[in-house]
């Protein structure tokens, strides 16, 4: 249950804040070149149990994608392959196409020629581009009104601006990512979450924020705390 927030300026620029809630059981590494042989100049922060990659970014290339999980609206049988070679399939120029054994997800692609999301709900694929402007996106879709977080938090981000004309945009972002986690993380409309009550073991781990324009690509992630906190 990760959360996006999203600013596009124009094809091939945008701005995004990223926060990845998974298991705190479930090991992970940092923002690195994991995968050397298989992707050459790939950087992510990788899934150590598959190996995978939530977030990866092709900084040569100017791609960068971001996994988010989707329910299923169909039982799938049989064994699911690993989400997590999403990203790095993506950034390196090919996207999920056809019926993927896979379970549901939201894949978040941003290259030069603009932004997209790819979505997988275990029966349809499906493709909606990110226009220019503010968005966020979480479990469903794109700015979908039914996500709690979503109603409550867009209109925030989307007050602050075009992220290109700030002069600072990653401390206003992450001010208001803060602001946000005065919400207890079990409400549902916390973007700093604790999805346990909720029905998932999931729990909001740490956040990125990246800049994808002409000029290159800028990332950085930053571990939380504590699963689910903002401060120690």
């Amino acid at each position: 249950m990760c959360t996006v927030v999203i600013d596009v300026e124009a094809a091939g620029s945008a701005r995004l804040l990223a926060v990845r809630d998974e298991d705190p059981h479930r090991e992970w590494d940092a923002l690195g070149p994991w995968w050397p042989e298989q992707y050459p100049g790939v950087i992510g922060i990788r899934d150590r149990r598959a190996g995978g990659a939530w977030l990866a970014v092709n900084p040569q290339e100017r791609r960068l994608a971001v996994l988010l999980n989707r329910a299923d609206v169909n039982d799938l049988p049989g064994p699911a392959a690993s989400r997590g070679s999403l990203p790095l399939e993506s950034v390196s120029g090919r996207s999920p196409q056809g019926l993927p054994r896979m379970h549901g997800f939201n894949l978040l692609e941003v290259g030069p020629d603009g932004a997209r999301v790819v979505s997988w709900d275990g029966a349809t694929m499906r493709e909606t581009p990110v226009t220019p402007g503010t968005h966020m996106i979480a479990h469903d879709d794109l700015d979908d009104e039914q996500t709690p977080r979503i109603t409550a938090w867009l209109p925030e981000f989307r007050a602050l601006g075009p992220a290109a004309a700030s002069a600072d945009w990653v401390a206003e972002w992450t001010a208001l990512l803060g602001a946000s986690a005065e919400l207890s993380p079990e409400d549902d409309r916390a973007i700093i979450r604790d999805n346990r009550p909720h029905g998932y073991p999931t729990q909001s781990l740490l956040y990125a924020v990246a800049a994808v324009t002409p000029a290159g690509v800028e990332v950085r992630d930053v571990t939380l705390p504590s699963p689910a906190h903002w401060t120690a």
